[in-house]
């Protein structure tokens, strides 16, 4: 019984002794980013532990990616955040403190998601053919709300309006919650914003989602068509992964490889995700680097179209 006691008591502290993965979040907790990485600690736990997820809010993500820039490339220190900080900031920021290609390695795309076209109570707009129409015959009334200049939301006005060959007015808000006001209020014709934050409204009918961004109808509005389908070509989704710093490979990027991928195939996983909004995708470094590859291109022409520049 001693001798067992004695085992267990050595096996406790080697597991006190390895140090954990750390998650870094460049975003408050509560927020998406923090609860997609915590739903990844805990899944990862099996194979990790210990692993902790640390905060370090700031900068829009870009203080937590300076960390993991200058982190050992030893498979400890990874970062889970959305997509916006590695294919939109590098063509919005004038000086970017990091560069979103050579300072860091993919590890895995973790999930996608899609935006809606969101058609307020002010425009009487049930299709996209109706927008389309309404804002080629009333331009200045075509106006559309997001949660501020220089975000995702607000590119995909734009994309549309390249995509549709329409006019719309950007109206910038301090946050979601403020652009939602201003379009159930009739102050705003339209809103571009994540499907899982306005579903309600379509469901209710308080708002009227008349498309979605991806190359699917999303489960969670079903009768709700893609933007294809509706005659724009026009496709672009948003995604959370991990990344690694620089230099990281060999059999510490393998090991969250797969158990990123091990994870994106646990139904438990899956139904949580798909309860965000989110569809699961597990992918390996190459894939994360290609669709990074991607939505770098996708975005440059539509962001430089804005003429927006932040210091």
């Amino acid at each position: 019984m001693t001798a067992a006691l004695l085992a267990l008591a050595a096996l406790n502290a080697q597991a006190q002794d390895k140090p954990p993965l750390k998650i870094l979040v460049g975003f408050p907790p509560g927020g998406s980013a923090d609860v997609i990485a915590r739903i990844v600690a805990d899944a990862l736990r099996d194979d990790f532990n210990p692993v902790v997820v640390d905060n370090k809010p700031g900068a829009g993500g870009r203080i937590a990616l300076n960390m993991v820039k200058v982190a050992k490339p030893d498979g400890q220190t990874v970062i889970v955040l959305p997509s916006g900080p590695m294919v939109l900031f590098p063509h919005v920021y004038k000086k970017l403190d990091y560069d979103a290609v050579k300072d860091f390695t993919p590890v895995s795309q973790i999930a996608r998601f899609q935006f809606g076209v969101v058609s307020g109570p002010a425009t009487n707009v049930k299709n996209v053919a109706e927008m389309v129409a309404k804002a080629k015959s009333d331009p200045a009334n075509a106006s559309y709300g997001t949660p501020g200049a220089g975000t995702l939301p607000h590119f995909m006005g734009v994309l549309m309006e390249q995509s549709a060959g329409i006019s719309l007015n950007h109206v910038p808000f301090q946050g979601g919650a403020p652009a939602n006001n201003a379009l159930l209020g009739g102050h705003i014709g339209y809103k571009f914003d994540v499907v899982s934050e306005t579903a309600e409204f379509h469901r209710t009918g308080k708002a009227r989602i008349i498309a979605v961004t991806g190359s699917q109808r999303d489960p969670q509005v079903p009768d709700v068509p893609t933007l294809k389908e509706s005659g724009v070509n026009m496709e672009a989704t948003a995604w959370f992964a991990m990344y690694g710093p620089a230099g990281l490979k060999g059999e510490a990027l393998a090991r969250l490889e797969k158990a990123m991928m091990k994870l994106a195939r646990d139904p438990a996983i899956k139904d949580k995700m798909v309860k965000l909004g989110l569809e699961p995708i597990g992918s390996n470094s190459a894939d994360l680097a290609a669709a990074q590859k991607a939505d770098l291109a996708r975005w440059e022409k539509p962001i430089k179209a804005t003429g927006v520049q932040l210091d």
